[in-house]
């Protein structure tokens, strides 16, 4: 049975590029940042192939441009989950 992994992002169009990894792990670590996630409320998306290929990209490190057009599609999602929460 392979571990979970997760990827936490952070993206602040004014500061950043591109979104940043800010942390990533497997196993304990990994559920730790999903229950992080859950108590501040940020969305959650499941991509295995995704989480995958950011579990490469450096902590601190920006997204690589093959991966933008994935992470932009998770950020589109994310920006109509919170206005939905808003509304």
């Amino acid at each position: 049975m392979e571990r979970k992994k997760a990827v936490a992002l952070r993206y602040h169009q004014e500061k950043d590029r591109a979104p940043v990894v800010v942390a990533k792990g497997m196993g304990d670590v990994a559920e730790k940042i999903l229950q992080l996630a859950k108590e501040y409320g940020v969305p959650v998306v499941e991509d295995p192939q995704l989480v995958t290929a950011l579990m490469g990209v450096e902590l601190l490190e920006e997204i690589p441009p093959r991966l933008y057009r994935a992470v932009a599609q998770i950020l589109l999602f994310v920006r109509k989950v919170t206005q939905q929460k808003g509304s």
